[in-house]
């Protein structure tokens, strides 16, 4: 029983989360699932959720296994995109944040936010975007493939956080090291942006 299991690891050799639906998918019914749980393959965080065995999965893992394996679309921003991008000068104090976004109908599990992670998360859902992925790349982080806001997204999602109005002197010091801004994709992007508030404030610090 064990070799199949090691064929699908051979196959994802980063794999540490996986989710029911998706093991299904590869040929695990739910009697084979529980089989795994029982010999210690697989630990179960949750109902449909299993990490392998073995593991200590992050944050950007479950981001990863969430979208890759179940079609979502959960974005890396903000911030924690421009740390990514290496554009970003500001350290919070303490353990790390990772600034996540959905759309409106999109709620991460809430197993996931409750979970002790190696960051912190700050989650929000908000399509004042669009949800058309504008000025969203695809990109490899410690081996994991996630997406990613472009630093004219990331900028703008930052100036719709809840507690923009304490971190606008942050957020001004960040946007003056954003000198390779495209102009085209930052137009796109304030065209389709349905928040009054970030468009006024973009405005004014530019």
């Amino acid at each position: 029983m064990a070799t199949k299991i090691q064929q699908i690891l051979q196959s994802y050799p980063n794999l540490t989360i996986a989710f029911s639906d998706w093991l299904a998918e590869q040929g695990f019914d739910a009697k084979a699932q529980c089989d795994y749980c029982r010999s210690g393959w697989l630990h179960r965080i949750s109902k449909g959720v299993y990490k392998m065995q073995g593991t200590m999965p992050t944050l950007y893992q479950f981001v990863s296994a969430y979208n890759n394996q179940l079609g979502k679309n959960c974005i890396v921003g903000a911030y924690s995109a421009l740390e990514l991008r290496g554009y970003s000068h500001y350290l919070s104090m303490g353990k790390p944040k990772a600034f996540l976004f959905t759309g409106k109908n999109t709620k991460l599990p809430s197993w996931a936010m409750q979970q002790e992670w190696d960051m912190t998360i700050n989650h929000m859902e908000t399509s004042f975007l669009g949800d058309d992925m504008i000025g969203v790349d695809t990109m490899t982080i410690e081996g994991e493939s996630l997406f990613v806001s472009s630093p004219e997204r990331a900028i703008l999602e930052c100036l719709n956080l809840r507690d923009t109005s304490s971190n606008l002197l942050d957020i001004y010091y960040i946007m003056e090291s954003l000198t390779t801004l495209r102009p085209k994709l930052l137009q796109l992007l304030l065209e389709t942006c349905s928040s009054q508030k970030v468009k006024r404030l973009f405005v004014s610090m530019a």
